[in-house]
Protein backbone atom coordinates (compact mmCIF):
# COMPACT_ATOMS: atom_id res chain seq x y z
CA UNK A 1 0.00 0.00 0.00
CA UNK A 2 1.51 3.33 -0.78
CA UNK A 3 2.51 6.20 1.90
CA UNK A 4 -0.43 8.52 0.75
CA UNK A 5 -3.22 5.53 1.42
CA UNK A 6 -1.47 4.55 4.71
CA UNK A 7 -1.38 8.04 5.73
CA UNK A 8 -4.80 8.06 4.72
CA UNK A 9 -6.02 4.85 7.05
CA UNK A 10 -4.49 6.31 9.96
CA UNK A 11 -6.73 10.11 9.29
CA UNK A 12 -9.50 8.15 8.85
CA UNK A 13 -9.44 6.36 11.96
CA UNK A 14 -8.43 9.57 13.72
CA UNK A 15 -11.17 11.74 12.72
CA UNK A 16 -13.63 9.42 14.27
CA UNK A 17 -12.04 8.51 17.05
CA UNK A 18 -13.75 8.06 20.72
CA UNK A 19 -11.28 6.52 22.41
CA UNK A 20 -10.84 8.94 24.81
CA UNK A 21 -13.24 11.90 26.68
CA UNK A 22 -11.40 14.59 23.75
CA UNK A 23 -13.34 13.29 21.30
CA UNK A 24 -17.15 14.61 23.27
CA UNK A 25 -15.50 18.39 23.22
CA UNK A 26 -13.71 18.58 19.93
CA UNK A 27 -15.13 20.20 16.87
CA UNK A 28 -12.73 18.75 14.85
CA UNK A 29 -9.67 15.86 15.27
CA UNK A 30 -6.80 16.63 13.89
CA UNK A 31 -4.45 13.95 12.27
CA UNK A 32 -1.51 16.19 10.43
CA UNK A 33 -0.41 16.81 7.62
CA UNK A 34 2.41 17.57 4.85
CA UNK A 35 4.85 16.04 2.61
CA UNK A 36 4.16 12.53 1.50
CA UNK A 37 8.45 12.23 1.08
CA UNK A 38 9.14 14.21 3.78
CA UNK A 39 12.42 13.75 5.31
CA UNK A 40 11.58 16.11 8.56
CA UNK A 41 8.97 15.29 11.44
CA UNK A 42 7.60 17.95 13.27
CA UNK A 43 5.29 16.84 16.62
CA UNK A 44 3.62 19.49 19.11
CA UNK A 45 1.42 18.92 21.83
CA UNK A 46 -1.93 19.26 20.73
CA UNK A 47 -4.81 21.42 18.41
CA UNK A 48 -5.42 24.92 19.77
CA UNK A 49 -8.69 26.29 18.95
CA UNK A 50 -7.76 27.25 15.87
CA UNK A 51 -6.59 23.97 14.65
CA UNK A 52 -10.02 22.57 16.22
CA UNK A 53 -11.82 24.86 14.05
CA UNK A 54 -10.44 23.29 10.84
CA UNK A 55 -9.19 19.92 11.45
CA UNK A 56 -5.67 21.35 10.34
CA UNK A 57 -2.32 21.67 12.33
CA UNK A 58 -0.37 24.61 13.52
CA UNK A 59 -3.05 27.01 11.30
CA UNK A 60 -2.79 29.74 14.10
CA UNK A 61 -0.24 32.38 15.77
CA UNK A 62 1.67 29.51 16.56
CA UNK A 63 1.50 28.15 13.31
CA UNK A 64 2.80 31.66 11.48
CA UNK A 65 5.35 31.73 13.64
CA UNK A 66 6.38 27.98 12.82
CA UNK A 67 5.96 29.22 9.07
CA UNK A 68 8.85 31.79 10.32
CA UNK A 69 10.73 29.65 11.71
CA UNK A 70 10.85 26.75 8.87
CA UNK A 71 11.81 29.90 6.39
CA UNK A 72 14.55 30.58 8.86
CA UNK A 73 15.89 27.15 8.36
CA UNK A 74 14.84 26.93 4.53
CA UNK A 75 12.43 24.71 4.49
CA UNK A 76 8.81 25.45 3.66
CA UNK A 77 5.39 23.81 5.46
CA UNK A 78 4.88 21.82 2.08
CA UNK A 79 8.24 20.13 2.47
CA UNK A 80 7.92 18.77 6.09
CA UNK A 81 4.85 16.75 7.88
CA UNK A 82 3.44 18.39 10.87
CA UNK A 83 1.03 16.46 13.77
CA UNK A 84 0.65 16.62 17.52
CA UNK A 85 1.03 13.81 20.11
CA UNK A 86 -2.99 14.43 20.77
CA UNK A 87 -4.64 14.86 17.87
CA UNK A 88 -7.84 16.33 19.41
CA UNK A 89 -7.93 19.57 21.58
CA UNK A 90 -8.16 19.46 25.17
CA UNK A 91 -10.33 21.83 27.07
CA UNK A 92 -9.06 25.86 26.93
CA UNK A 93 -5.73 24.41 25.86
CA UNK A 94 -4.47 22.67 29.02
CA UNK A 95 -1.61 20.17 28.87
CA UNK A 96 -2.86 16.53 27.79
CA UNK A 97 -3.55 14.12 30.56
CA UNK A 98 -1.29 11.20 30.81
CA UNK A 99 -4.02 9.06 29.67
CA UNK A 100 -4.88 10.82 26.88
CA UNK A 101 -1.12 11.18 25.34
CA UNK A 102 -1.18 7.02 25.75
CA UNK A 103 -4.68 6.93 24.23
CA UNK A 104 -3.40 8.68 21.21
CA UNK A 105 0.11 8.25 20.42
CA UNK A 106 -0.32 4.88 18.94
CA UNK A 107 -1.52 6.81 15.80
CA UNK A 108 1.51 9.10 16.05
CA UNK A 109 3.78 5.66 16.38
CA UNK A 110 1.79 4.43 13.09
CA UNK A 111 2.67 7.87 11.15
CA UNK A 112 6.01 7.77 12.10
CA UNK A 113 6.89 4.38 10.83
CA UNK A 114 5.06 5.38 7.52
CA UNK A 115 6.74 8.40 6.96
CA UNK A 116 9.86 7.24 8.34
CA UNK A 117 11.45 10.43 8.26
CA UNK A 118 15.27 11.34 8.96
CA UNK A 119 14.42 13.45 11.65
CA UNK A 120 11.69 14.38 14.17
CA UNK A 121 11.49 17.79 15.87
CA UNK A 122 9.86 17.94 19.29
CA UNK A 123 7.99 21.01 20.17
CA UNK A 124 7.99 22.11 23.67
CA UNK A 125 7.80 19.82 26.19
CA UNK A 126 4.92 17.54 26.06
CA UNK A 127 6.12 15.95 22.93
CA UNK A 128 9.90 15.65 24.19
CA UNK A 129 8.44 14.44 27.05
CA UNK A 130 6.89 11.51 25.12
CA UNK A 131 9.63 10.96 22.19
CA UNK A 132 12.51 11.20 23.73
CA UNK A 133 12.06 8.38 26.49
CA UNK A 134 9.97 6.19 24.17
CA UNK A 135 13.03 6.15 22.43
CA UNK A 136 15.04 5.10 24.83
CA UNK A 137 16.62 8.62 25.88
CA UNK A 138 16.53 10.47 29.15
CA UNK A 139 14.24 13.56 29.33
CA UNK A 140 14.40 16.12 32.26
CA UNK A 141 13.15 19.51 31.19
CA UNK A 142 13.03 21.21 27.47
CA UNK A 143 15.19 23.61 29.02
CA UNK A 144 17.92 21.35 29.61
CA UNK A 145 17.77 19.47 26.19
CA UNK A 146 16.54 22.11 23.48
CA UNK A 147 18.59 22.24 20.84
CA UNK A 148 20.76 18.93 21.01
CA UNK A 149 20.67 16.44 18.11
CA UNK A 150 19.74 12.50 19.93
CA UNK A 151 19.59 9.14 18.09
CA UNK A 152 17.26 6.10 19.70
CA UNK A 153 14.79 3.86 18.55
CA UNK A 154 11.15 3.97 17.94
CA UNK A 155 9.13 0.41 17.70
CA UNK A 156 12.33 -0.69 16.40
CA UNK A 157 12.88 2.23 14.02
CA UNK A 158 16.50 3.51 14.31
CA UNK A 159 15.30 7.71 14.74
CA UNK A 160 16.88 10.82 15.43
CA UNK A 161 15.25 13.27 17.49
CA UNK A 162 15.42 17.05 18.27
CA UNK A 163 13.97 19.19 20.52
CA UNK A 164 12.81 22.64 20.95
CA UNK A 165 10.54 25.07 22.68
CA UNK A 166 7.11 25.24 21.37
CA UNK A 167 5.99 28.51 19.33
CA UNK A 168 2.98 28.73 21.44
CA UNK A 169 5.19 29.37 24.54
CA UNK A 170 7.49 32.11 22.22
CA UNK A 171 4.04 33.77 22.00
CA UNK A 172 2.79 33.73 25.79
CA UNK A 173 5.87 36.03 26.96
CA UNK A 174 8.42 36.19 24.71
CA UNK A 175 10.80 34.29 27.12
CA UNK A 176 12.12 31.72 24.84
CA UNK A 177 12.69 33.69 21.35
CA UNK A 178 16.21 33.62 21.23
CA UNK A 179 16.49 29.92 22.26
CA UNK A 180 14.19 28.73 19.79
CA UNK A 181 15.48 31.19 17.16
CA UNK A 182 19.21 29.34 17.57
CA UNK A 183 17.69 26.10 17.93
CA UNK A 184 16.32 26.26 14.27
CA UNK A 185 19.44 28.06 13.03
CA UNK A 186 20.82 24.75 14.33
CA UNK A 187 18.49 22.36 12.28
CA UNK A 188 19.70 24.69 9.32
CA UNK A 189 23.17 23.54 9.31
CA UNK A 190 21.99 19.78 9.90
CA UNK A 191 22.79 18.11 6.83
CA UNK A 192 19.38 15.98 6.86
CA UNK A 193 17.57 19.42 6.70
CA UNK A 194 19.93 20.78 3.96
CA UNK A 195 19.12 17.07 2.29
CA UNK A 196 15.45 18.01 2.93
CA UNK A 197 15.63 21.44 1.31
CA UNK A 198 17.54 19.98 -1.54
CA UNK A 199 14.99 17.17 -2.27
CA UNK A 200 12.34 20.02 -2.13
CA UNK A 201 14.27 22.31 -4.61
CA UNK A 202 15.02 19.38 -7.35
CA UNK A 203 10.57 18.27 -6.80
CA UNK A 204 10.05 22.25 -7.69
CA UNK A 205 12.44 22.26 -11.08
CA UNK A 206 10.96 18.97 -12.29
CA UNK A 207 7.53 19.94 -11.17
CA UNK A 208 8.01 23.46 -13.40
CA UNK A 209 10.22 20.99 -16.46
CA UNK A 210 6.95 19.14 -16.67
CA UNK A 211 4.61 22.01 -16.86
Amino acid sequence: MSVRKLLAAVASEVVVCVKCPLCKSRKNAVPGGGSLRAKILFVGEAPGSSEDAVGRPFVGAAGKLLDRLLGQSGLKRKSVFITNVVKCRPPKNRKPHRLEIQTCTPYLIRQIKIIRPGLIVALGSTAAGYLLPEAGLPFSKITQIHGRFHEGRLDDQKVALFATFHPAAILRGGKYRQEITNDFALLRKDRRTQNATRARQIHTTSSRARN
